[in-house]
């Protein structure tokens, strides 16, 4: 997916209406690449997210603001002293390029008027916020470029701030219509159409190329030496339409998903091309559009950075019980033949007179077969014949000991790796700081991590997250295992029932009954519930099992989150994602 100059065009439009005259209150910066700026406009106090993240740059008004670090980076505390209580004077575009210039008023340290700018480009892996002052120089930027990364554009304070290079592509704001279908048509040498319009045309992305080569040609493929009068009027119709909606403003935020709901991408006009293998709706505004599309996927990218040391030690934690479950295994298969070794050893001692010293093998036949079939036994030469019996018998009896030392060794490797995939799917889950804070301290008790000697400040324990069915039951969620554990082994009452998906990863789920009988609806929701909160939260049908908690009970010394369960029933549902939310 990439955000387009068009829909940027139109983005800019809806952010110049809301933000002209606001002032900044509050600037935070959650991580490295994104920043928050907290303004008060005529409407009311909103929060404005600008985002350098290489899969999902923008800038937009947000519901979902991340958390703050506890302490601002330096940058932050720059912004704050520069441009708090500025008032924003302007929110502009170049052209139909993907860059945003946010104006602000502000005061110096004398207290004179000055003019700041942010400069938010939006080029994928490429992107930046750059802080400008009055002079056009640079103050500072998330992300620095220096010599040694590029000798093209230099991103450095003090420097003078540049445009990127621009596209060699005709803008429709400053070209007509009937100038985009001559270049298209005499395009050489002849490619497809949606790839001669993408390369043809200024701020439109892959999706909207792909829908005006489906309404110019009804679906079907047409090469750009190929046109007739027909696909000529049809060409010259949709670009002057397209040309006149992003003139005139009038583009509308769409976002196309997946069956599921999955979004799968955005654009500022309706899309058709997909029929009815995808789902296209309208949002209220691009702001809304943006926040929504980008959150799951944000969530995870912010999560994965600052839970980066959980995910390789659990990761490093999961191959090193792999590996030592596949020796072991080995080394159990290596024990299958202990019978042998016993036969052996009872055939040479019956027929110790038959041995003679120093032979390195001796012939018997084996009275344990009902054919008396003759085995050729290995023999030790140094030793006499009871010797090499009761070698046998000794290695019998080393390799009855392994086998049932290995078998408890591995039980317990794979239970370990069972909690291992459950504190994996909890990480995968985790939304805030204090999520991620809760995940460690249960790996400290676990003594995957070592316990820090300056404890902190011990904060609360979160609640867990709570749902309400249909018709009216109560829903709770364990967000991590510990939790699970408190959840179902203290906070639920016997007549609740549990939930939790059929030998797969996921959280505990309690339906509280308050002493009434639990409805088949409330059953199945609750059984929803516990599969989008699970590691199968994207499959169509997951088994569910449920039991009253009377029935579930933990093994003593069993890791948290470890429970075992009598008398279930199991129910197969599909998560959807909207109903869940």
């Amino acid at each position: 997916m990439a955000l387009d100059g068009a829909f940027v065009h139109f983005l800019t439009k809806e952010l110049k209406d809301e933000l002209c005259g606001a002032r900044v209150s509050q600037i935070h910066q959650p991580n490295r690449d994104e920043l928050i700026v907290a303004v008060r406009t005529f409407n009311g106090n909103k929060k404005l997210l600008i985002s350098a993240r290489a899969n999902s740059p923008r800038v937009n008004f947000t519901k979902n603001a991340p958390e703050n670090p506890a302490s601002p980076p330096m940058l932050c505390m720059l912004l704050r002293k520069r441009l708090c209580g500025a008032k924003i004077f302007d929110v502009r575009q170049p052209d139909l390029e993907r860059i945003v210039f946010i104006d602000f008023d502000a005061t110096n340290d004398l207290g004179d008027p000055v003019r700041l700018t942010l400069a938010v480009e939006i080029m994928g892996k490429y992107s930046n916020v750059i802080f400008i002052d009055e002079n056009g120089l640079i103050i500072d930027a998330l992300k620095r470029v220096d010599p040694t990364m590029t000798t093209q554009r230099l991103v450095l304070p003090g420097m003078k701030y540049e445009l990127p290079p621009a596209q060699n592509k005709l803008s429709m704001l400053n070209c007509e219509p009937s100038e985009i279908v001559k270049a298209i048509v005499g395009r050489e040498p002849p490619e497809k159409l949606n790839k001669a319009i993408l390369n043809i045309v200024q701020g439109v992305s892959p999706i909207v190329c792909r829908e005006l080569e489906y309404l110019i040609t009804s679906g079907e493929e047409l090469y750009t030496d190929e046109f007739d009068s027909q696909y000529m009027k049809r060409l010259d119709y949709y670009i002057t339409k397209l040309t006149n909606a992003v003139r005139d403003f009038n583009g509308v935020p769409y976002c196309v998903a997946e069956p599921k709901g999955k979004p799968k991408d955005i654009s500022f006009m309706g899309i058709t091309q997909y029929g009815t293998a995808m789902t296209v709706t309208r949002a209220e505004s691009f702001s809304e559009l943006l926040d929504n599309f980008y959150l799951e996927r944000d969530r995870a990218d912010r999560m994965k950075v600052k839970g980066q040391d959980l995910l390789k030690l659990l990761t490093n934690a999961s191959e090193r019980i792999s590996r030592k479950i596949n020796t072991q295994r080995a080394e159990l298969k290596q024990c299958a033949d202990r019978e042998t070794l016993r036969i052996y050893g009872d055939l040479l001692q019956a027929n110790l007179y038959r041995i003679e010293k120093g032979s390195p093998f001796v012939d018997l036949e084996n009275f344990y077969d009902e054919n008396m079939s003759v085995v050729r036994i290995k023999l030790d030469p140094s030793k006499s014949g009871s010797q090499n019996a009761q070698k046998y018998y000794k290695d019998y009896r080393k390799a009855k000991t392994a086998e049932q030392i290995l078998t408890e060794q591995i039980n317990l490797a794979e239970k370990e790796l069972v909690y291992i995939d459950n504190v994996f799917d909890s990480l995968s889950r985790a939304e805030t700081e204090r999520e991620l804070a809760e995940i460690r301290a249960e790996l400290v008790q676990t003594g995957y991590i070592k316990s820090a000697k300056n404890k902190g400040k011990e904060q609360k324990p979160l609640p867990p997250l709570k749902f309400k069915t249909s018709d009216g039951f109560e829903v709770l969620v364990g967000r991590n295992n510990r939790q699970n554990d408190t959840l179902t082994l203290k906070t639920a009452n016997n007549n609740d029932i549990w939930f939790h998906t059929k030998e797969i990863p996921g959280s505990h789920t309690i339906l509280v009954t308050n002493g009434r009988e639990p409805t088949d609806t409330a059953i199945l929701e609750a059984a929803k519930i516990a599969a989008y909160h699970s590691k199968a939260k994207d499959s169509t049908q997951v088994p569910v099992d449920y039991t009253q908690i009377r029935n579930v009970s933990k093994p003593q010394g069993a890791k948290p989150g470890m429970v075992i369960f009598v008398k279930n029933r199991t129910v197969y549902v599909k998560p959807e994602i909207k109903e869940v939310e």
